[in-house]
């Protein structure tokens, strides 16, 4: 079978005449290489490998176990008393973007139900609202699930995530909002609520 001759690129006048070959753009991306797959993973291996040796000689070998022994149970434990979010608490929230900056501040009212598995919240400053669910518990934290409810400016975010936990300064809760914005940006509000 015979090969089909290379296309050249040519003028009008004179086709066939350039020394220039027809690129033509292929449907398939190029093989990816191979080359340097080995490597890594033997320089993964030998690092996790030196890591280990290092926990179990320098002493962590048993808190190593423990740690891996503990993983099979659940690792969620309480410490406060849900009772103790049980109430109405509101405070002056600071947001701020993924690099730090300020972005805004605004009010909050957040009424947190009998057995702490529910709530409800306002932010004033916003004119937005919604519900509050439980969905997790770690330590001292109660992590809270957010479904707006009402946005008449299109000004809040749908959906966030509110996490409480007992102030120092005695009958006041730390809270932190974290949501993503419709553009994809993440941002955090913390503040104390009363």
């Amino acid at each position: 079978m015979d090969t089909a001759p290379e296309l050249r690129a040519g003028s009008e006048d004179e086709p066939g005449n350039s020394s220039t070959p027809v690129r033509q753009m292929s449907l398939w991306p190029p093989p990816r290489s191979t080359r340097h797959t080995g490597r890594r993973r033997r320089q993964f291996a030998r690092t996790a490998v030196a890591l280990v040796a290092l926990l179990l000689v320098g002493g962590g070998g048993f808190a190593a176990w423990s740690h891996l022994d503990g993983a099979r149970e659940d690792t969620v434990t309480t410490m406060s008393d849900p009772e103790e979010f049980v109430g109405a608490w509101s405070g002056r929230m600071s947001q701020v973007d993924t690099d730090g900056r300020p972005v805004a501040e605004w009010d909050a009212e957040v009424r947190i139900e009998e057995g702490a598995e529910r709530g409800s919240t306002a932010w004033t400053t916003f004119s937005c609202s919604g519900t509050l669910e439980l969905s997790a518990r770690d330590g001292d934290r109660l992590v809270y699930a957010y479904t707006e409810t009402s946005d008449p400016e299109d000004r809040c975010v749908d959906e966030s995530e509110l996490t409480l936990w007992p102030a120092s300064e005695g009958d006041r809760l730390n809270a932190e909002w974290s949501s993503v914005t419709r553009e994809g940006t993440r941002m955090v509000s913390t503040g104390l609520l009363d």
